[in-house]
């Protein structure tokens, strides 16, 4: 795309002492961040960010219409982002799965790139098997999608990339797109996968999120531990992987799961049966605080409850409401876990960090008088990899607690 040197870029000038973070490596250059930027500068196009002395700090994508102003992915000020550089970030993202998953079901059901994780801010791609879904969050890259592609089709031959978006994204980024097929064949819906022996059924076209929710596959796993023989509750069970990994993989002998959509409580029965395990698992369509309360009020007790709802807080605005939320969630789960029993407890949203969680969910155990004791504090898959520059890339967690 540029083999220009930092002195023939357009530059970005950051503001006096607002350029730390950026010489630290984080990618996100906010626009409350910027002093001034040449004129004429692109959507899109390739810019040198500045401190307020006129030093080199990064090579980036600008976006006036994003409130992230400028994405960063370089550091060098000699390595351009040029046709080269992306090839080789794609490059080493593929290295990763291939180093961490041995087995060919793993490598072919995995998030491939993780957007600032490896270092492509915008950029997220999952393998289903034979097919790619891409999801582009950023104006920039979405004006290199064919390159993209390119590079993608290449390096994995697949059958076909679709491509899935995000309406709050798409305006956030002033990008006009649609979901859609953007190279070879569409996916089949649903299309099967395969997780620690376990074969799940994804539709990529209109399931949540890109389908499937990878972050969470060594947590279905972990779980499996503390439900032999147990009665399960699985809460926002989406397409039923936590409850069936407790039923087949940990021996539960009896799971109910919820989840408000319809279209997911209907994946999850096609799940539990291709797993052999409908005899014990059961989902049905519903509000989740209401099912709770109505259970609370049956005077219902589950020796295993499992928490995992959609993102409580998708601003820095909206982090006290969401720690509200989630207090009040844990508070209503714990009334139905059996003395000495266990909550699996999750939070997706990356504004609300480890610690505002568990302190949510220690005030939801002191609303209820019961005592908690933290067996296990998990993140994410390892095919979602945390930038150490971006903490915001560090986004899920999992506590596994005991709940007396």
């Amino acid at each position: 795309m540029s083999d220009k040197t930092p002195d023939a870029l357009p530059t970005v000038t950051l503001k006096r002492r607002r350029a730390l973070p950026f010489f630290s490596r984080h990618p996100w250059v906010f626009t409350g961040a910027i002093d001034s930027v040449d004129e004429g500068v692109e959507p899109g196009c390739e810019v040198a960010v500045r401190s307020d002395d006129g030093t080199f700090i990064a090579r980036g994508l600008f976006n006036p219409e994003s409130n992230i102003r400028v994405r960063l992915y370089s550091w060098d000020a000699e390595q351009p982002l040029d046709d080269d550089f992306w090839s080789q970030k794609l490059d080493e993202a593929i290295a990763l799965r291939e180093r961490l998953f041995a087995d060919v079901p793993s490598r072919q059901a995995c998030r491939l790139v993780f957007s600032e994780g490896d270092g492509l801010s915008g950029l997220t791609v999952d393998r289903y098997g034979d097919w790619l879904l891409v999801q582009l969050t950023s104006l920039a890259l979405y004006e290199r999608r064919e390159l993209l592609v390119e590079l993608l089709q290449s390096k994995l031959q697949p059958r076909g990339i679709w491509l899935r978006t995000e309406k709050g994204i798409r305006e956030a980024e002033g990008l006009v797109q649609d979901d859609g097929l953007i190279a070879g064949e569409a996916p089949p819906r649903p299309l099967f996968i395969e997780e620690h022996g376990l074969r799940f059924g994804v539709d990529v076209v209109e399931g949540q999120k890109t389908g499937y929710y990878f972050d969470q596959r060594d947590n279905r796993q972990a779980i499996a531990r503390y439900t032999q023989g147990t009665r399960v509750l699985d809460l926002h069970c989406y397409t039923g992987g936590f409850g069936i990994a407790a039923a087949r993989s940990g021996g539960a002998r009896e799971v109910l799961g919820v989840d408000s959509s319809a279209a997911a409580i209907t994946m999850a029965g096609e799940n539990a049966v291709m797993n052999e395990v409908a005899d014990r698992v059961h989902f049905e369509k519903g509000d989740v605080a209401k099912k709770l309360a109505e259970l609370s009020g049956a005077g219902e007790s589950y020796d295993v409850v499992i928490l995992d709802p959609p993102k409580m807080a998708r601003h820095k605005k909206g982090i006290d409401s969401a720690l509200k939320a989630y207090t009040a969630l844990n508070r209503e789960a714990m009334k139905v876990v059996a003395p000495g029993g266990i909550l699996v407890t999750c939070s997706c949203s990356g504004l609300v960090g480890r610690e505002l969680f568990l302190g949510a969910v220690t005030r939801a155990a002191l609303q209820v008088d019961r005592s908690v004791q933290l067996l296990e504090s998990r993140g994410q898959a390892s095919d979602h990899p945390v930038s150490v520059y971006c903490p915001e890339s560090d986004y899920l967690t999992c506590l596994i607690c005991r709940v007396i």
